[in-house]
């Protein structure tokens, strides 16, 4: 019986960060970390086309943002997401709004994306 209710116990516990994680999607975070191409650099094997992306390292843990949107399509040249790779990376500072989309974080900027020193 202990069991079973440190089990259902658990299990309401995960459940609520699950949904405070989606109550948190659609709101405006800032991120800064590399920027690359997701096709050119060979961050994701299955991209058909260019797209950025913003890899964010911390604590020794990767997490990569696709970035969509105009303000993204227009930076993607002229602050060299396409001619960087994995071990040259611009690095940037992103603001907009993130949402999860087909297990990928995409993040959509609101405002512009600026390089980082």
């Amino acid at each position: 019986m202990r069991k079973l209710l440190t089990l259902v116990a658990v299990g309401v516990l995960f459940s609520g960060m699950t949904i405070l994680k989606a109550a948190d999607e659609g709101k405006k975070i800032t991120i800064e970390g590399d920027g690359m191409c997701a096709k050119c650099a060979k961050v994701d094997k299955e991209a058909k086309k260019c797209q950025n992306v913003v890899i964010v390292t911390k604590d020794g843990k990767k997490t990569t943002y696709y970035l969509t949107g105009k303000l993204s399509d227009e930076s993607h040249k002229s602050m060299g997401f396409c001619g960087a790779s994995k071990d040259e990376p611009v690095k940037v500072k992103v603001t907009g709004t993130c949402e999860k989309k087909d297990d990928k974080l995409v993040l959509t900027p609101t405002e512009k994306i600026e390089k980082v020193d």
